[in-house]
């Protein structure tokens, strides 16, 4: 099986350029202990053409999102497909979400807004803002609009106990984690919610959720936050393409590989 693995440009990985780079190449060296032969080249270079029966892709920019869809046209498979990475943007997975009832953030609340980026995932701190009121959250509005981002999805702040979680679709792998448990933080806005206190709540439900929303957005390997209530409720406030499964690497590569493996028997008609 002729593989390859593309990494994530650099601007799509603020302060997880080696967590992201490693997870990549975990996949691939299980698959190269399965007698694969493994190539690796940065989406910024990516070749014309390619001898690759499967590609697995970290990849974020629309050339290679247009890369990727030609190399399906011509019977490539590709984790993470071209139909993922167009529904990855923020703006239409909270639509998606909403639209199939997954549990969501409240557009209003008491205890402040969160205005993320809708066009596309966080590349900046500036794209993740906290705002305590109405008055900050206009002003906010209007830094965005500075910038030029125009699409910008605004939810309530939900009070709970933040809980990060992994997934690759059609396994059995799903993990859940608490970052404030092990000081875990890209931007620092865990801190909005302070230290968890463990409420009970339905992990099954959640990933149940987390599947339906990967299914219905077409994206195999995913991550995402949620916030779980004192009432055990809980609200997906973010959901994106290929983490780093950085606090369960060895584990979410086997399962990544795995897919490799299916879609080369499909491919071969055993």
């Amino acid at each position: 099986m002729r593989v390859l693995m593309i990494y994530r440009s650099t601007r799509f990985s603020p302060n997880s350029i080696e967590k992201d780079r490693k997870i990549l190449e975990e996949v691939g060296n299980v698959l190269l202990k399965d007698g694969a032969e493994v190539e690796y080249v940065k989406e910024e270079k990516l070749p014309t053409d390619t001898d690759a029966e499967i590609i697995f892709s970290m990849g974020r920019l629309p050339s290679t999102v247009e890369w990727i869809e030609k190399k399906e046209k011509e019977g490539i498979r590709v984790v993470n497909g071209s139909i993922g990475m167009r529904n990855s943007g923020r703006s239409t997975i909270e639509r998606m979400m909403r639209e199939n009832a997954i549990p969501a953030a409240p557009f209003e609340g008491k205890y402040g807004y969160w205005l993320k980026r809708g066009d596309a995932v966080a590349q900046h701190e500036e794209d993740v803002v906290y705002a305590k009121n109405e008055t900050e959250r206009n002003r906010v509005l209007l830094d965005f609009k500075a910038r030029g981002i125009v699409d910008v999805v605004v939810t309530a702040h939900v009070n709970g106990d933040l809980v990060k979680f992994y997934g690759v679709s059609g396994t059995d792998f799903f993990r859940c984690f608490y970052p404030t448990d092990c000081g875990d933080s890209k931007f620092g806005n865990e801190l909005h919610n302070g230290a968890a206190l463990h409420h009970d709540f339905d992990r099954r439900l959640l990933m149940t959720n987390a599947e339906m929303l990967a299914d219905i957005s077409g994206l195999q390997v995913y991550g995402g936050d949620c916030i779980i209530r004192s009432d055990g409720t809980f609200a997906i406030i973010d959901f994106n393409d290929w983490p780093s499964f950085s606090r369960c690497r060895e584990e979410a590569a086997v399962a990544i590989a795995s897919l490799g493996k299916r879609a080369n028997v499909e491919l071969l008609g055993v």
